[in-house]
C-alpha cells in the first residue's frame, strides 16, 4: 500500500538528544531550579490534516482498476486529558474529537471492460478517540515529553456509489452515511512553553472497518445484460498530522515565563523567554523537496437533474515522482507580527496517466488507456502574514493568513488499452506524445504555525493550513484525434489542506540543517465547469467537472538565522 505518513514523529531523535542532555548535566554543577512536572489535567484544541483511503470491495469479481478512494482531509477539534508522572515517565489518558473537511472520488466496481463501472465518493466528517498515553520527559528541566498513544477511535464516513454513463438507461446510485468504531495508534512530542501552556506535534494512524452496502444494478455490454444489485463492503484508514495547544489546570494562566530559570541550564539568565525583550529576527535558506504528485479530472455526464458524480470520462495522473529546489524565509518583528514565504521550481519524468471513458451507446461500456508521463514541471509558492499569540526566546505559536499557488504541466506518451478488448490505441513501442495537461491552482490559506527548541540544539517547526476555497484553471490537449482538440478547464470552490513539519539541528547559533515532510492537497466542487473547444471542433455548453491534486514527500533544508535585539 502506498504510504503517505506525515513526518511529524521524532521519538528516536528525541531519545538520542535526551542521552546527550543527561551527559552534559552530569558534568555541570546542579542549579537549584524547579523541574517541570506533567502531572495534572489539561484541555486544549488542535488543527491538522492528512491523507486517508476508503476501499470498496467488488461484488462482480476482482477489479481491474480502482476500488480505492483517496480522501485528503483537514480537521479541527479539541482534547481533554490527565497525566501522572513518576520520575521521568509520564502516563496519561486523553479524549479528543474533530470535525473534518474531506473529499475523494475514484472508479470502483470495475470488474471488466464490458461492464459499466461506478464512481465511488467518500469522505469522513467526524472523528473521536479515547487513548492511553505513555511518555518520557527529557531535556532542560523535563520540559519536553516524547510519547506514544493507542486506543479506540470512531469515525463518521459518508459518500455515494454512482453508476457511470449507461447510455439511455436512467441513473442509478446508492448513498451511505455510517459511524464505525476502529483503532488508533500515534506518537508525538509535547513541549511546555510556560507553567500554563504547552504545544504538541503528533502523528496518528487510524483504521476502521465498514458496513456492507447495497449497490445499484448495472449494465453489461456486449452482450447486453442487466447485472442485479449486489453488496460491497467498506474499510478505511488515515494518516493524520496535528498541532495541539493545551492549557494545564491549576497553573497560573497569566504566567508568561518561567519564574526562576532559563529554559536550558547552560544558558545565562539574560536569555529567559521574556516576550518584551524579543527583537527583529530573520531566517532564510533553501530546500530540496523529493515528492510524488497526483492530478485527477472527473468529467460528468449529468444534467441539472442528476448527480454530478455520474461520469462519462476521467483523467488520472499519478506516481508523478520528482524533485524541486526552493527558497524560504521568515521575518519576525518585536511585536509578534511575522511574514513568511517560500517559492520552488521542480520537474519530473516519471508517472502514469489513465484515460477512462464510459460510452456504452458507442459499444464501449468501459475503456481505460494507459500512458507514460514525461517533460513534467511544477512551480509553487506560499506567502503568509501572521501573529504569534504565544512567544518567547525559545518558542512561538501563532496564526496566519496567506495565499498559495501551484502549477503543473506534463506530456503523455504512448497509449495502451487494458480494459476493453474492442478498443484499440497505439501499437506497442509507439511512444509518441499523445496529449498534455497544464494546470494552475490558487487558494487562500488560514493556519497555525508553531516552533519550539526541544534541546539546546534541536528545534521542531510545524505548520497546518486550511484552504477554504480554491480556484483552478487548466488545459487538456488531445493529439491522437483526427483534428487536435483541447479542453479549457475551470473550477472553483472546494477546499484543501497543506501541512509540514521540520526537525532541524543548529550547527552554530546562526546555521542549521534539517529534514521534514510535507503534504498538499486541493480540490474543487464537483459541479465546476469544463468548456470543450479546439481546432475545427464545435463548442459545447459548459458541463459539470471536478478537479483535484495532491503532492507529498520529504525535504532537506539548510538555513541561516539572524537575530537583533531592540
Amino acid at each position: 500500500m502506498k504510504s503517505r505518513v506525515i513526518l511529524f514523529g521524532v521519538t528516536t531523535i528525541a531519545a538520542i538528544a535526551s542521552g546527550a542532555a543527561n551527559a552534559r548535566l552530569e558534568q555541570e554543577p546542579k542549579l537549584p531550579l524547579v523541574v517541570w512536572n506533567w502531572s495534572g489535567g489539561y484541555i486544549g484544541g488542535h488543527v491538522g490534516g492528512g491523507y486517508g483511503r476508503t476501499s470498496f470491495s467488488n461484488p462482480y469479481g476482482p477489479s481491474i482498476y480502482g476500488g480505492i478512494v483517496d480522501t485528503p482531509a483537514f480537521l479541527a477539534g479539541g482534547q481533554i486529558g490527565y497525566n501522572w508522572q513518576n520520575s521521568s515517565w509520564v502516563f496519561g489518558i486523553e479524549l479528543d474529537a474533530s470535525g473534518a473537511v474531506s473529499d475523494g472520488t475514484n472508479t470502483c466496481l470495475a470488474a471488466s471492460g464490458l461492464v459499466v463501472s461506478a464512481n465511488c465518493k467518500a469522505g469522513p466528517s467526524l472523528f473521536a478517540s479515547g487513548t492511553g498515553r505513555v511518555g518520557y520527559a527529557f531535556g532542560a528541566l523535563g520540559h519536553t515529553l516524547a510519547y506514544l498513544k493507542a486506543g479506540l477511535a470512531w469515525q463518521n464516513n459518508r459518500g455515494d456509489v454512482v453508476n457511470n454513463f449507461e447510455g439511455g438507461w436512467p441513473q442509478e446510485k446508492t448513498h451511505f452515511d455510517y459511524g464505525r468504531v476502529g483503532g488508533i495508534i500515534g506518537l508525538g512530542i509535547e513541549q511546555a512553553l510556560t507553567p500554563a501552556w504547552s504545544v504538541n506535534v503528533e502523528y496518528d494512524y487510524l483504521h476502521f472497518g465498514g458496513p456492507g452496502m447495497a449497490t445499484a444494478s448495472t449494465v453489461q455490454f456486449p452482450p447486453f445484460a442487466i447485472l442485479p444489485a449486489n453488496t460491497t463492503s467498506l474499510s478505511s484508514n488515515y494518516h493524520i498530522g496535528k498541532i495541539g495547544l493545551n492549557y494545564h489546570f491549576d497553573a497560573d494562566s497569566k504566567a508568561a515565563q518561567w519564574s526562576n530559570a532559563p529554559l536550558y541550564t547552560k544558558a545565562p539568565a539574560s536569555v529567559q523567554p521574556i516576550p518584551d525583550a524579543i527583537g527583529w529576527s530573520f531566517e532564510g535558506g533553501s530546500r530540496l523537496w523529493l515528492s510524488r504528485g497526483k492530478f485527477q479530472w472527473d468529467h460528468s455526464a449529468a444534467d441539472e437533474r442528476q448527480d454530478p458524480g455520474l461520469l462519462i470520462s476521467r483523467l488520472t495522473y499519478q506516481g508523478l515522482d520528482g524533485f524541486s529546489g526552493e527558497l524560504f524565509g521568515r521575518v519576525d518583528s518585536p511585536w509578534g507580527v511575522f511574514l513568511k514565504s517560500n517559492i520552488g521550481l521542480g520537474k519530473f519524468n516519471k508517472g502514469k496517466s489513465n484515460d477512462e471513458d464510459w460510452l456504452p451507446d458507442e459499444g464501449r461500456s468501459y475503456q481505460n488507456t494507459l500512458s507514460d508521463e514525461a517533460n513534467g514541471k511544477f512551480t509553487y509558492y506560499t506567502a503568509d502574514v501572521g501573529y504569534d499569540f504565544l512567544r518567547g526566546t525559545n518558542y512561538k505559536v501563532g496564526g496566519f493568513l496567506g495565499w498559495t499557488y501551484y502549477g503543473q504541466s506534463s506530456d503523455s506518451t504512448g497509449c495502451v488499452e487494458f480494459a476493453n478488448p474492442w478498443n484499440r490505441c497505439l501499437n506497442p513501442g509507439d511512444n509518441r506524445i499523445v496529449g498534455s495537461e497544464d494546470t494552475q491552482w490558487n487558494a487562500p490559506r488560514i493556519g497555525l504555525s508553531a516552533e519550539t527548541m526541544l534541546t539546546e540544539r534541536w528545534r521542531l517547526n510545524a505548520d497546518v493550513a486550511y484552504l477554504p476555497w480554491t480556484d483552478f484553471i487548466g488545459r487538456d490537449n488531445h493529439l491522437l484525434r483526427p483534428k487536435t482538440t483541447f479542453s479549457e478547464q475551470r473550477g472553483s470552490g472546494g477546499g484543501g489542506v497543506q501541512l509540514e513539519g521540520v526537525l532541524s539541528y543548529l550547527l552554530t547559533d546562526n546555521i542549521s540543517v534539517g529534514v521534514g515532510g510535507r503534504y498538499w492537497a486541493m480540490w474543487t466542487k464537483e459541479d465546476a465547469g469544463s468548456m470543450h473547444c479546439g481546432n475545427g471542433c464545435i463548442k459545447h455548453s459548459p458541463s459539470f467537472a471536478k478537479y483535484s491534486m495532491e503532492r507529498w514527500g520529504t525535504f532537506f533544508q539548510a538555513s541561516y538565522r539572524f537575530d537583533s535585539k531592540t
